[in-house]
């Protein structure tokens, strides 16, 4: 099952992390989230916040053109 995808690379902070939490909150726990995001901002800021909110990263990828993409799984 190929994870779920949102794209918040026109967004910026704290829209960013809005956004992202409350897709989130619409998936079961254990779901995996795939975040697209531009910006040194949610570069910095997005872990941070979801390990806050208990749930764990999977992966991070960061592109020298200020794109990344976030792998983050809902914690329980």
């Amino acid at each position: 099952m190929n994870p779920l995808v949102i794209d918040v690379t026109a967004d910026t902070c704290p829209m960013t992390f809005v956004r992202t939490r409350l897709q989130l909150d619409k998936l079961p726990a254990g779901a995996v989230l795939d975040i697209l995001y531009k910006g040194e901002e949610p570069r910095r800021n997005l872990a941070r916040s979801l390990t806050e909110q208990g749930h764990e990263i999977l992966e991070a990828q960061h592109g020298e053109d200020g794109h990344g993409r976030l792998r983050v799984r809902k914690g329980g």
